[in-house]
């Protein structure tokens, strides 16, 4: 029950965030990462799940998360040349230390939410 509402939270918002992204000038790759995410969420809710593509997705996304952490201006930068200036100051993320970070943790919170249903789907 707890895990339906959670993928019921999650399906919405990731539609959400992709939605917000579609203005973006990197729209070709947040929209697919978040509608993925949302589907992959949204069918659990019909017990339809895909371990495999859980498993892509999931490694893709850590590892895209992996690469904003050390890239240049990524989040090892915000924390030790910016110091850690806050993140939700203004939407528009005009620095792009700021926009990196961003997509990590988003990123993060994406492979929580899949890792979570991986974990309960294969009991």
């Amino acid at each position: 029950m707890l895990l339906n509402i959670l993928n019921s939270i999650f399906c919405i918002a990731f539609l959400l965030f992709a939605y917000v992204n579609l203005n973006d000038k990197d729209s070709w790759l947040w929209v697919p990462i978040y509608v993925l995410a949302s589907v992959l969420c949204g069918l659990t809710l019909f017990n339809i799940f895909y371990p495999v593509l859980y498993l892509v997705a999931i490694s893709f996304y850590l590892s895209y998360a992996v690469f904003l952490y050390f890239s240049k201006d990524g989040v090892k930068d915000w924390i030790k040349i910016y110091g850690r200036p806050t993140l939700i100051e203004s939407m528009q993320a005009t620095k792009p230390y700021i926009e990196k970070t961003r997509e990590f943790f988003g990123l993060l919170i994406i492979s929580g939410a899949l890792a979570l249903n991986y974990v309960t789907f294969l009991n």
